[in-house]
């Protein structure tokens, strides 16, 4: 679906900064700094969509630092719409295409990784370009902690089998794997909008953590 430009979003976006992060690649290795309680774990989504993952985590885990990743403008707008709503003080928004996230992050800032819903590029020929692809799996382990885990939800089985085999072939061992979420019943799960979308048509949603061994 194509989106609709929204010309008002970079105004919009410099007038947020106490949740955009206006220069994002000048706080490699500081970012605690951006937030009120420094020394709290720091949480990264990378796609954070129209928001609601991120805002929601912020206001049920005070005690945890959020940043939530998006590169498309007209899409990240919402996204700060629901954390100013959400009235939350933990969680910081960047508009950027972080190729390698070890450009925006120093080597073992992060604690845990959350990718919702990612593009799942069903072809072969675009393995590559999979958020759980190994040389991506690379840029994860660099910029978490010993011990960091990933988390992976999606509605499409073939990327989760996908990811399952590419997360132990690195060596990760799975945690918590759930092939119908939403009847598991956690009562700690944050759904995002593709995530009641599709579940309210009867689709499962599929979730694994994995966590590195180093």
């Amino acid at each position: 679906m194509r989106l609709r430009n929204k010309p008002w979003a970079d105004d919009f976006l410099k007038e947020q900064d106490d949740i955009v992060v206006q220069q994002p690649f000048e706080h490699k290795g500081q970012w605690g700094e951006l937030f009120e309680e420094p020394k709290q774990p720091l949480h990264l989504e990378i796609g954070s969509g129209k928001g609601q993952f991120i805002a929601g985590m912020g206001r049920q885990h005070p005690e945890i630092n959020f940043v939530g990743l998006e590169f498309v403008k007209s899409v990240i707008v919402g996204a700060v719409k629901k954390v100013i709503k959400a009235d939350t003080k933990n969680v910081r928004m960047v508009n950027e295409n972080a190729k390698d996230l070890r450009e925006l992050f120093e080597d073992k800032e992060i604690d845990h990784i959350y990718l919702n819903f990612s593009d799942p590029w069903p072809k072969n020929k675009h393995e590559k370009r999979r958020l759980t692809f190994k040389t991506f799996l690379e840029q994860y382990e660099a910029v978490l902690k010993p011990g960091g885990q990933v988390t992976l939800k999606t509605d499409n089985k073939g990327l989760f089998e996908y990811s399952l085999v590419s997360f132990s072939e690195y060596g990760m061992i799975l945690e918590d794997v759930s092939v119908d979420l939403h009847a598991d019943q956690d009562p700690l799960n944050v759904p995002t909008e593709y995530e009641e979308k599709f579940s309210a048509k009867g689709q499962p949603i599929y979730r694994c953590t994995a966590r590195f061994t180093t």
